[in-house]
């Protein structure tokens, strides 16, 4: 089994920043990916960014790219998403996940789900 906590989420203002948290626990080694995702209300949960534990590569939906930033470190276990110019259509609850298949977007691939931490961004 994997847990997973996420932290940091909040109230900000539009163009604001908020850095999350995810700390990971248990049967990390099965783990090769690290992905951050969000759902707002009465939206699919969608894909936000992810990262390698190996290597560190990065993936970003395009929606954040170059505002969001995701981190990892492997001796915390622990990822991080860094939020910057935040935009009210940012605002949902946002979750960490791991998977064992590199480079995917798809939360079906995600086995281990946090549970999840609010983001309200305030116009």
């Amino acid at each position: 089994q994997v847990q997973l906590a996420e932290s940091g989420g909040g109230l900000v203002q539009a163009g604001g920043s908020l850095r999350l948290s995810c700390e990971v626990s248990g049967r990390t080694f099965s783990s090769n990916v690290m992905g951050w995702f969000r759902q707002a209300p009465g939206k699919e949960r969608e894909f936000v960014a992810a990262i390698r534990w190996t290597g560190g590569s990065t993936y970003y939906a395009d929606s954040v790219k170059g505002r969001f930033t995701i981190s990892r470190d492997n001796a915390k276990s622990a990822v991080y998403l860094q939020m910057n110019s935040l935009k009210a259509e940012d605002m949902a609850v946002y979750y960490c996940a791991t998977s064992r298949i590199l480079a995917t977007r798809r939360p079906r691939d995600y086995d281990y789900w946090g549970q999840g931490t609010q983001v309200t961004v305030s116009s």
